[in-house]
């Protein structure tokens, strides 16, 4: 004590470090013992800034630097608020005519570090950075997280003018459009990471979709197109109604809230909501536990409601600021009928007061953005509109018969219901017009298996069951897909994937009160007889197949007797085996394994022999296909059997996608040549139109397919289909529909084109860069905001790529050239053109996409070649 004492430096840091702990321990401890409301957090988070203000201040003046630097807040510190244990994020900044590496300014490094040294010791957890003027903006130049921290920035001590300085160079060098793709790129990337819902059961308050984080991109993403950075000054600049103001108050509130308290009972920065925290959690915010539900039921139901809100929020406000940013408030818009318009790629109402006007115009909302090519989501005005008519959803609109009969449409649409129930569980339509829903949005399921809340669960079922009768998923489950082919009413089992699980949490046996609930809804909406009993079959026993094949010896034939008598026949077998394959993967990524799979084909089959049908090897549809193909074969003399070498290198998902004609032509072309090493490129005109017919087999390499496109694109075609498969042997199999604008005959291109393209195959030079076509009128007027989405497929072992954008010569080509760079494999392609408009799917993968950063990269370049 003495040597302190005798130290004066040493003095006051201790004595600073005791009023800093003392003080923030107040602060903790007098915002445990407030009554747990917004109000009370904001108060702690405000409070705690303004201490470690203070703080930082007296420290700066004790390390006696010189007056040309200054200290600023950056990041979440930088918004003047704090959470208990979260980082102080701080910056040194210096002039640009200092240099710390320089022997002259050993003396202000040596400040700089005692001043950092200090922080630490008196228990600030700085994060601290030191760069000049010219470093903070090359920073921010490199990497958008800097870029946003510094977007932050707040003084709090030393030259004022340098900072003056630094922010007007800060703003001169921000440029909004780019800032707004990085940070919807960087959104899109978290909101993967998190399964793309805020439903988790162990959610993460701040970077799970519907989080903190989503409400801070908004007001970064305002802030640098200077539209303001509170919600009411985007409120002046007409971005957000007072209405919708309240919401996002309300609902930041009390996330804000949830986190501050798990940071005070976990005691260090803790942004998760795990099972060991919720209850403790719940009683600091005030829940009780009941007879009904826990207490962490009960926080967790209020959180998953703020995430929904926030996430709905955000889209419309992200895409008011898109508008806004990109400068197309108010771009052409195609009619679609006398209600909705097609702006830009998104479903627009007429007019904002539609659904009040016409309450059967909100189900039609998704029915038509189910049925019309080439729209991608909902507008910010429809989605402003729809977050405004919940309350219009009452029972009188649940029980019209108009809006019975479209919700039975969009069930039976031929595709579309997953992204369509998904984006009615968002916007609040699912659980207002299926009263059952709602009760178990945002319910949680407290057991080994589900890691989703009920209604998310649901979804994912709906999802798995629909991508069994999707070809280009074939390769996921292929037993599946085989037995979806043959089935004659997909529709029914969407409505068991929705009706499954909707009892939930009364308590009871859900399978047989959601069996009551599904007899009610096909009674209402007029199912005929046999789909009726088939849904409520399928509810009532969508657990007993997963029990009998896990539990139970499939050798003993009682067994396999007893289930065949359950299930009466093939139809319901075949349906309960889809739901139940859907439903356990619904459950979990890591629940569904292939020893689950085994036993429940194996029971599949055992049951289908015992009831007497068929042994189904091979999907109905392919196998037809396979035979036409024979025949095909057998009409131009091919010798029996010499197809077989190259049909047993193809997966599944190639006789699904190819037409029995195609599957010959391939057969004949290639028997020869399975095991080639050189290209073979074999044309002749389409069979199904103008333009040739193009097939390229050859090794597969990274940039195989960005050369084939190059060929096309230097030689003038256009290429309007793709099919792109890749054989288990490692050969590329390739079918591309291209036109010529030279001739309209095309048999006289075709040697041509199987003499220049092997030629481009066998190039090993740099790829060629591509021809910028001009824009058609059309276009110019009617521009396409382009659009690249990255997501995992099924198994997460490829990756699904969608791209959207206005047509052009060479478009393809900068996409392949693109997927080249990153060494990126193509599995298949879905090209696209809808008019003017480009939609390509792509399924792939490669050591790059391992990366967060190169996928955010990637998906950069792909906006840069669109563009």
């Amino acid at each position: 004590m003495a040597a302190v004492a005798d130290d004066p430096a040493a003095a006051s840091v201790a004595e600073l470090r005791h009023r800093f702990r003392a003080r923030k321990a107040a602060l903790i401890e007098e915002f445990r013992e407030a009554r747990p409301t917004a109000a009370a957090a904001n108060r702690l988070l405000k409070g705690l800034a303004r201490h470690v203000d203070q703080t930082l201040q007296e420290l700066w003046e004790c390390a006696l630097l010189p007056p040309g630097a200054a200290l600023l807040a950056v990041g979440g510190y930088g918004r003047g608020e704090l959470f208990p244990y979260s980082d102080v994020d701080v910056l040194v900044l210096l002039p640009d005519d200092v240099s710390l590496a320089h022997d002259a300014n050993a003396a202000l490094k040596s400040s700089i570090e005692g001043f950092i040294s200090a922080c630490w010791d008196i228990g600030v957890e700085i994060g601290s950075s030191v760069r000049t003027v010219s470093e903070c903006l090359q920073e921010a130049e490199r990497d958008v997280t800097v870029q946003t921290a510094l977007l932050e920035s707040r003084f709090l001590c030393g030259a004022k003018a340098l900072y003056r300085r630094f922010c007007e160079a800060f703003a001169q060098q921000m440029n909004p459009r780019a800032f707004l793709r990085a940070k919807t790129l960087e959104m899109r990337q978290r909101h993967q990471k998190y399964e793309d819902t805020p439903y988790s059961l162990e959610p993460n308050c701040k970077e799970s979709p519907g989080g903190l984080r989503d409400l801070q991109v908004v007001l970064w993403v305002a802030s640098a197109a200077g539209l303001g950075r509170t919600w009411s000054e985007l409120a002046a600049k007409g971005l957000v109604t007072p209405f919708e103001v309240r919401q996002l108050q309300r609902n930041e509130g009390l996330l804000k809230l949830i986190r501050a308290r798990l940071h005070m009972i976990a005691g260090r920065r803790e942004d998760r909501l795990v099972f060991d925290l919720q209850t403790a959690v719940a009683e600091s915010c005030g829940d009780k536990a009941t007879k009904a539900r826990r207490a962490s039921e009960a926080l967790m139901h209020r959180y998953y409601w703020a995430a929904k809100a926030v996430t709905q929020l955000n889209q419309i406000l992200m895409l008011n600021i898109e508008e806004r940013v990109n400068g197309s408030q108010d771009p052409p818009m195609r009619p679609i009928d006398e209600q909705f318009l097609d702006r830009d790629g998104m479903l627009e109402v007429v007019s904002d007061d539609l659904y009040e006007r016409d309450r059967s115009a909100i189900l039609r909302t998704f029915l038509v953005y189910q049925r019309t090519p080439g729209i991608k989501g909902l507008s910010a005005r429809t989605l402003r509109a729809l977050y405004n008519a919940r309350e219009l959803m009452d029972a009188q609109f649940r029980a019209d018969p108009v809006n019975r009969a479209t919700f039975l449409q969009i069930l039976k649409q031929p595709q579309g219901q997953t992204h369509v129930f998904r984006l009615m569980n968002q916007t609040s339509v699912l659980g207002r017009y299926l009263w059952v829903f709602r009760r178990i949005v945002g319910r949680m399921q407290h057991d080994l298996f589900h890691v989703y809340t009920v209604d998310q669960h649901i979804l994912m079922v709906l999802r798995n069951v629909r991508r069994f009768f999707i070809p280009e998923h074939a390769h996921e489950y292929p037993f599946c897909s085989q037995l979806a082919a043959q089935f004659d009413t997909p529709y029914v089992l969407y409505v068991a994937a929705l009706f499954h699980d909707v009892a939930k949490g009364r308590g009871g046996d859900h399978s047989e009160l959601g069996a009551m609930e599904v007899r009610r809804f096909c009674r209402d909406h007029g199912l005929p007889r046999e789909d009726a009993k088939l849904a409520e079959f399928l509810v009532q026993h969508h657990l007993t197949m997963s029990r009998i094949a896990q539990k139970e010896d499939l050798s003993d034939p009682q067994v396999i007797e007893n289930f065949a008598a359950i299930v009466g026949n093939e139809r319901y077998l075949t349906a309960l085996y889809l739901l139940t394959v859907a439903d356990i993967r619904g459950t979990s990524p890591k629940v569904w394994n292939a020893w689950k799979g085994k036993l429940l084909e194996d029971l599949y089959r055992l049951t289908l022999r015992a009831l007497g049908g068929t042994r189904p090897n091979l999907d109905a549809e392919i196998e037809a296909r396979k035979q036409e193909a024979l025949q095909d074969l057998a009409l131009h003399s091919q010798l029996p059997g010499t197809q077989e070498a190259l049909w047993k290198t193809l997966e599944v998902s190639y006789f699904a996608r190819h037409e029995a004609g195609d599957i010959a032509w391939h057969a004949r072309s290639l028997w020869r040549h399975v095991q080639t090493q050189q290209p073979i490129v074999k044309a002749r005109p389409s069979p199904v139109g103008e333009g040739l017919q193009v097939l390229v087999y050859a090794p597969d390499r990274a940039d195989l397919f960005a050369r084939i496109c190059g060929y096309f694109d230097g030689a003038g075609f256009s290429i309007l289909d793709a099919k792109i498969h890749t054989t288990r042997a490692g050969y590329a199999l390739d079918t591309f529909q291209v036109v010529s604008p030279y001739t309209d005959h095309h048999r006289d291109l075709v040697a041509l084109v199987e003499t220049q393209l092997v030629q481009a195959l066998e190039d090993t030079g740099p790829l060629p860069e591509p021809s910028r076509g001009r824009l058609s009128r059309r276009v110019k007027s009617f521009p396409v905001q382009p659009r690249v989405m990255l997501r995992p497929d099924e198994r997460a072992q490829r990756w699904l790529l969608s791209v959207s954008a206005s047509d052009r010569t060479g478009l393809l080509y900068s996409i392949a050239r693109v997927l080249a760079k990153y060494r990126v494999n193509l599995q298949l392609a879905k090209v696209t053109t809808l008019g003017e408009r480009v939609e390509d799917t792509f399924l792939i993968d490669g050591p790059a996409l391992a990366q967060a950063r190169t996928q955010l990269e990637l998906e950069s370049d792909l906006l840069d070649a669109l563009a």
